[in-house]
């Protein structure tokens, strides 16, 4: 049965994964190349993307159940799950509690990316009319508070199949901050007249042991989060037209993202940590590792925020339509569920929207707006965010499903080779939530809700 909706192609299928990988964690992997060292540092973004790459191939392959094209489709992760272990059972609660609470964490760091930028912008202005003199402090409340009305208007989009162009302009967006920040680290690298770092990444003296230990295993967490992108890989499948069949389709669509977004990571991650060394900040662009050109810095902040407008929808629409489903199954005759109510937009036509997803969408902003006010630590939660989501959904379910649909033989070559890349992707990822959290611990000795000054 041919899907009417279903118009993506190859190319958009891939300006859907890049902006939802390449984000503002870019410009923290400086940072996390200076906890591993010129040796571990490239070794580790080269085995993530490796490994990102193998498993949306097997996930890719799991969209459609039996055939990979007459087979029923599975419209999302959840029904991937569903179709290939079967019933309402563990392994799909578990599923569904792992991605849904990785997509609203996402939202989170997202909406306290955006305000560091947008901060950013605002005091490299200020820094530049004082002469840097002025340290310019100010609340991140506001900018929070900004970018959630502005998620509200999106966040009406009805579903993926409509967001084609915001993910296009995400995507350019991503290029541009990426760009203008490799360009900077380019600069600084030939204004040093040498190359920063060591083999081994930032020195024991310049933090403890302990501390160097934490950071290694948080670094690895923030390098987990730049690649996540699994958890919507069906979802954006499920735009894709076939023919040729949708695996294939999404299988060259991956390939693409990882290559493009790996060039990127590499090269930017390298340049940052060979221009500042170990003293690389946690954000190139907002950490005030650059100070000048103030004007270039303000146009990568703007392209950054531009883009986690995209980014923030693309990841929120799952979860978006998880609930909305529900509901309609749940309350099929409720008023409140299926009303359309019209917005009025002057100097256009009236905007009908279902008033359920108005109001549900709208609380779901804010709730995670006020979070992220409470909780400003966007690089421990994204390592920790890497490592929660990065195991299960990037490596345990695509192997266990594709084992299942493909009738791998227990304790076979195949078999054994798989199950030692989801014990491995285990070991590192315990190790990066453990950074993480040890990240945050510190966070909150000095953190005070509502009161975060930059």
């Amino acid at each position: 049965m041919m899907c009417l909706r279903c118009t993506g192609t190859v190319w958009t299928a891939s300006a859907h994964i890049i902006t939802a990988v390449i984000g503002s964690g870019v410009l923290s992997l400086a940072w996390a190349i200076a906890q591993l060292g010129w040796i571990a540092g490239p070794i580790v973004m080269v085995l993530f993307s490796a490994i990102t790459y193998y498993t949306s191939t097997l996930l890719s392959d799991c969209y459609r159940t039996g055939d990979p094209v007459t087979g029923k489709r599975n419209y999302t992760y959840m029904d991937a799950i569903q179709s290939n272990f079967g019933g309402n059972g563990f392994k799909v609660k578990l599923c569904g509690l792992v991605q849904y609470i990785n997509l609203f964490g996402v939202a989170i760091g997202y909406t306290i990316a955006a305000s560091t930028s947008m901060m950013a912008i605002e005091r490299s202005n200020c820094y530049h009319k004082s002469g840097g003199k002025d340290p310019c402090h100010m609340n991140s409340n506001m900018y929070m508070i900004s970018f959630g009305i502005v998620e509200i208007i999106f966040s009406q989009i009805p579903g993926f199949d409509q967001l084609w162009w915001l993910s296009i302009v995400a995507a350019v967006m991503s290029f541009t901050y990426s760009t203008i920040g490799l360009g900077l680290g380019i600069g600084k690298v030939i204004e040093n007249r040498g190359v920063g770092g060591s083999l081994t990444g930032i020195t024991i003296g310049t933090v403890t042991q302990t501390e160097k230990v934490w950071r290694t295993m948080q670094a690895l967490g923030d390098i987990a989060f730049a690649y996540s992108y699994s958890l919507i890989l069906v979802e954006i499948q499920d735009t894709v037209k076939s023919p040729p069949s949708e695996s294939k389709t999404m299988k060259k669509a991956s390939f693409i993202s990882v290559a493009v977004t790996s060039i990127f990571y590499m090269l930017c991650g390298c340049f940052g940590y060979a221009a500042f060394g170990d003293a690389s900040p946690g954000n190139l662009l907002t950490g005030f590792g650059f100070y000048n050109p103030y004007w270039l810095l303000d146009i990568a902040n703007a392209a950054i925020v531009i883009h986690l407008v995209g980014s923030y929808q693309v990841y929120c629409q799952p979860l978006f339509a998880f609930v909305e489903k529900h509901a309609a199954r749940m309350l099929p005759d409720s008023d409140f569920v299926n009303k359309e109510i019209e917005i009025p937009i002057p100097g256009f036509h009236s905007y009908k929207v279902n008033l359920f997803r108005l109001v549900w969408r709208t609380i779901y902003v804010m709730v995670s707006t006020v979070i992220s006010m409470l909780l400003p630590f966007f690089n421990d939660i994204g390592g920790l965010l890497g490592a929660f989501g990065f195991w299960p959904l990037t490596v345990y379910f695509p192997v266990e499903m594709y084992i299942n649909q493909k009738r791998i033989p227990k304790w076979s070559t195949k078999w054994i080779c798989l199950q030692i890349l989801s014990m491995a992707c285990l070991l590192m990822t315990i190790g990066a939530a453990a950074g993480s959290i040890a990240g945050i611990a510190i966070d909150l000795q000095t953190y005070k809700p509502f009161k975060t000054n930059y």
